[in-house]
């Protein structure tokens, strides 16, 4: 049975566009935005024979709650899912940005790390099957709507699915408090996957083998640990930080 959702934002609407075409039901775009990210996302569509409605900004603003839509949303049936690693990419036109969860089993955490993984323009998060939350009705209310945008893959074996995801040329980096380079002396532009572990017991030794890199995260104050989404925040938002300083 299908089940649709309306999303909107380009991040949003191209995730589904270039990763699950079929799961897209109707495209609405604004009348009269004809500029070069507008085209694409109309070139894609008419590639995949998906159904485009050219409406006006007042409607957007309704059908969105007036939410920052840029123009464009989607009706999208969200029964469609991403299963495969090599799925996702395969259609990427940018550097891979991965977020992989290592005993992430709270319902609250994964939805917030899936929250801030679409923020940052993640384009998978990946967790084994075996030791991880799966999507639910509250790991979907606290992502806000990013649990039915960004892929969430569940691999039977996480160290097979890093050495693969290594063989694409990602690097693989994880978050340690004793790690000699910090997250802000680190190189975060390129294609990366980030790790991240339970907040009790951090990453699995042989996750921790699989990775190329270890980072600390700078801490100022009294507390000595952050909540597993917000660490998840900081890497995600340096990476992307990054990675826009090098595009100039």
């Amino acid at each position: 049975m299908s089940q649709k959702k309306l999303i909107h934002g380009f991040h949003a609407v191209n995730a589904r566009l270039f990763q699950s075409p079929k799961s897209l039901v109707e495209l609405f775009v604004a009348a009269g935005r004809d500029d070069r990210r507008m085209q694409d996302v109309l070139d894609k569509a008419a590639s995949e024979n998906v159904r485009v409605i050219s409406v006006d900004t007042a409607r957007l603003d309704a059908m969105t709650g007036r939410a920052r839509h840029q123009g464009v949303a989607a009706v999208i049936d969200v029964s469609h899912r991403i299963v495969n690693v090599d799925d996702v990419l395969d259609t990427l036109n940018e550097p891979p940005l991965l977020l992989i969860l290592d005993g992430v089993t709270d319902p609250h955490n994964l939805g917030a790390c899936l929250r801030v993984a679409d923020a940052m323009g993640v384009h998978a998060v990946i967790a084994p099957k075996d030791r991880s939350a799966g999507l639910n009705a509250t790991v979907s209310k606290v992502a806000c709507g990013a649990a039915e945008v960004v892929p969430y893959v569940q691999v039977t074996n996480l160290a097979r699915c890093l050495r693969d995801i290594k063989d694409r040329g990602i690097w693989i980096a994880g978050t340690d408090m004793d790690a000699s380079t910090d997250l802000y002396h680190c190189d975060a532009a390129g294609p990366l996957a980030w790790v991240m572990g339970s907040e009790g017991e951090g990453m699995r030794r042989l996750t921790r083998e699989h990775c190329d890199l270890l980072v600390s995260i700078p801490m100022f104050g009294t507390v000595e640990s952050l909540n597993v989404s917000v660490a998840t925040g900081m890497v995600l938002s340096e990476s992307r930080r990054q990675r826009v300083l090098a595009a100039g």
